[in-house]
């Protein structure tokens, strides 16, 4: 088998197909989940604290030799640190609720009532018991 037919056959397994499309969903629901964080939340939690943009929050370290600010910026750090909270409480509630469906429902099952002849066939063992 060839170096090409073996790299068609393993490219177009249903898993490869399958992660691919999932990295380009999970790509775009990223960007998605990074401008509701940056665009939305962000801008009204500054608004409540006192008017902080928090991409702007950063920690100046000097000068660097042509003259530029060096900066820690740790309000975009605190913005992909919400990214990633949201994406992670999104994707927990997801496989919350997969798992949920994949499990077949508990059904509290008694045992059946024991039938006429089995009452009947305790009962002479019982007397039979007593005579002994």
């Amino acid at each position: 088998m060839s170096l090409g037919s073996e790299f068609k056959e393993f490219a177009m397994k249903g898993n490869v197909v399958d992660l691919a499309v999932g990295v380009i969903i999970g790509a775009a629901f990223g960007k998605i989940v990074s401008s509701l964080v940056g665009d939305l939340f962000m801008p009204a939690l500054g608004q409540l604290i006192g008017g902080i943009n928090f991409s702007d929050l950063a920690i100046s370290l000097g000068k660097d030799p042509t003259g530029k600010e060096v900066l820690v910026k740790y309000g975009a750090f605190l913005q992909t640190c919400f990214d990633f909270l949201i994406i992670a409480f999104i994707l927990f509630i997801a496989i919350k609720g997969i798992n949920k469906l994949k499990k077949p429902p508990v059904v509290d099952t008694a045992p059946p009532a024991p039938t006429k002849s089995e009452v009947l066939l305790e009962e002479i063992r019982d007397l039979l018991a007593k005579r002994a």
